[in-house]
């Protein structure tokens, strides 16, 4: 059962089986208390002998010895399983406590290496005619062109630059690198002739 290295994590169905064990105990107890009522209301601590130091002949006294010592046990074994109960919900609590910052933490962590990961843009598309050769090559509107062929955010001056790549890369697929809603995408384009004005459109 154990997991190699320590012990199981407790689970809630864990608890819950303490809980029903604890459940039992007490209703044991309580039969207990009312077979000892049942013989002429004796207690836990009345005598079990008459005045004259004769065991008492009107209670069965085996039972109520009985009752009795089922009694405390019973009562050791719930004031154990009490404790159990109490460090089982306290690991679930701490678990769940664990794993709730652990998830905030990855998300942290992951919303930084995006941002940390996503090179910084030259350019923004503000217009895609359909049918254009940037249309097809599944450019978008908003899109951050962060590489176009061999033009970066390092070596980009204006957008002479990006012409100049196109007019060199006529019917030759280029590779472009956009941001998109926060992810890096890559585009693959071919500038090309097409009805429209440009290369590209």
């Amino acid at each position: 059962m154990a997991e190699p290295g320590g012990s199981c994590p407790v689970t809630v169905s864990d608890v819950q089986q303490l809980v029903r064990r604890k459940d039992e105990i007490e209703a044991q107890i309580k039969a207990c208390y009312e077979l000892l009522e049942g013989q002429k209301g004796v207690g836990m601590h009345e005598p079990l002998v008459d005045a004259e130091g004769f065991p008492r002949a009107d209670i069965d006294l085996y039972q109520v010895r009985t009752a009795r010592h089922n009694i405390v046990c019973l009562q050791n074994d719930h004031k154990a399983l009490m404790k159990q109960v109490e460090e089982a919900l306290h690991k679930l609590h701490a678990r769940e406590k664990e794993k709730h910052a652990k998830d905030e933490a990855e998300a942290l962590a992951e919303a930084m290496s995006q941002n940390q990961s996503l090179p910084q843009a030259f350019a923004k598309v503000n217009a895609v005619t359909p049918g254009s050769p940037a249309s097809i090559s599944g450019l978008q509107v908003d899109d951050e062109i962060v590489e176009f062929g061999s033009v970066n955010v390092n070596n980009f001056q204006n957008l002479q630059n990006i012409a100049t790549v196109v007019q060199h890369s006529e019917e030759r697929p280029l590779s472009v690198t956009v941001i998109r809603g926060g992810r890096r995408v890559h585009v693959g384009l071919t500038p090309k002739r097409w009805a429209g004005k440009g290369l590209l459109g």
